[in-house]
């Protein structure tokens, strides 16, 4: 998602043409998750395509679109190209904890993150935190650059916050999660903390991998998947975000939520406490205890939290994600 807004940003501007390359896919992802205008394609499908991109840098992009000036890769595996490389690493969780993901996902990812200290000229990173993973990692501290993301802040009615209550049944008073369910999104944790509390938790978000998360309980209520359009209203009917993730990369949803003014609790020491900049109340992700203290925190302090949720996402635009970018491309096209 954040590269298809920085995509959509880059195309407003003037100084720098865009293409788009991407493998073939079984099946179309939903809508929100396309990129718009013009897509390439080159003839194999994604995991075979990212097996010879990090094996063989091939098929080049060049291929399909011609000469380049800088090529781009948006996630951790690097394109094959001619041009010089820029690759955007969102996060390095895996070598943190590699039993948070599939024993294929971590070869894939392992044998990228190689490929990348290897061939990539310039490695982009949403947050201090995977900037300095990188840097342990192995790449060369001169070839990391900080482009942080940003936040789009849609108005939201009350109709439209009615509106979604209706769609998707939601309790009177709640607290939110939004993501999609795998392990080190830490949801069995978030549940305990609200065991017994006094609102009920709504969980947002497609089963990703791994077991699934015990949500048969009377205070949780599963919707599944939320369509995009829906989301802006969700954060804004929500009490509190509550986001205790283990790591991320940077943490989008803790943006989206402060956008619409929702006070949010995350993780402390991670790159979320760097998206929140200092306007959310931070738990210890790993001790129940503390991240249900964080939410009758933030409950408490509602009114101050909004506020400052408010002016923090002011802060962040993917129209300066854009710029952060083209000076990259300027740095590798001269």
């Amino acid at each position: 998602m954040a590269a298809l807004r920085v995509a959509e940003a880059l195309r407003a501007r003037s100084d720098v043409e865009l293409h788009q390359v991407a493998g073939r896919h079984p099946k179309m992802p939903q809508p929100e998750y396309r990129p718009t205008g013009e897509l390439a394609m080159l003839p194999l499908n994604r995991p075979l395509l990212y097996e010879t991109w990090n094996r063989l840098n091939w098929p080049k992009v060049e291929s399909v679109i011609g000469e380049i000036d800088v090529a781009h890769a948006t996630g951790l595996v690097p394109c094959g190209t001619n041009a010089p490389l820029a690759v955007t690493v969102h996060d390095l969780a895996f070598l943190h904890d590699p039993s948070q993901f599939t024993r294929h996902g971590v070869r894939t990812m392992r044998r990228s993150l190689s490929a990348v200290a290897a061939r990539a000229d310039r490695v982009l990173c949403p947050s201090i935190g995977t900037l300095d993973d990188c840097a342990r990692a192995g790449i060369d501290e001169s070839r990391l650059r900080h482009v942080p993301w940003g936040v789009d802040t849609v108005s939201v009615a009350e109709a439209d916050i009615e509106r979604v209550r209706r769609r998707y049944r939601l309790p009177a008073e709640f607290v939110l999660f939004v993501g999609t369910l795998e392990p080190r999104k830490n949801l069995p944790r978030l549940v305990e903390a609200l065991d017994g509390g006094a609102l009920p938790l709504v969980v947002a978000g497609a089963h990703g991998w791994g077991d699934r998360p015990d949500l048969d309980r009377t205070h949780v209520f599963p919707i599944g998947f939320v369509d995009a359009a829906d989301l802006p209203a969700l954060y804004a009917a929500a009490a509190v975000f509550a986001y205790p993730s283990e790591r991320e990369g940077f943490g989008l949803p803790v943006a989206e939520a402060m956008s619409q003014g929702t006070p949010v609790v995350t993780s402390r020491g991670t790159s979320t406490e760097e998206v929140a900049g200092g306007a959310a109340v931070l738990v210890d992700p790993f001790d129940t205890v503390d991240i249900g203290r964080g939410i009758a925190d933030a409950l408490d302090r509602r009114d101050e939290l909004m506020q400052r949720s408010r002016s923090r996402a002011s802060e962040l635009s993917w129209a300066a994600s854009a710029d952060a970018t083209i000076a990259v491309y300027r740095e590798l096209s001269r």
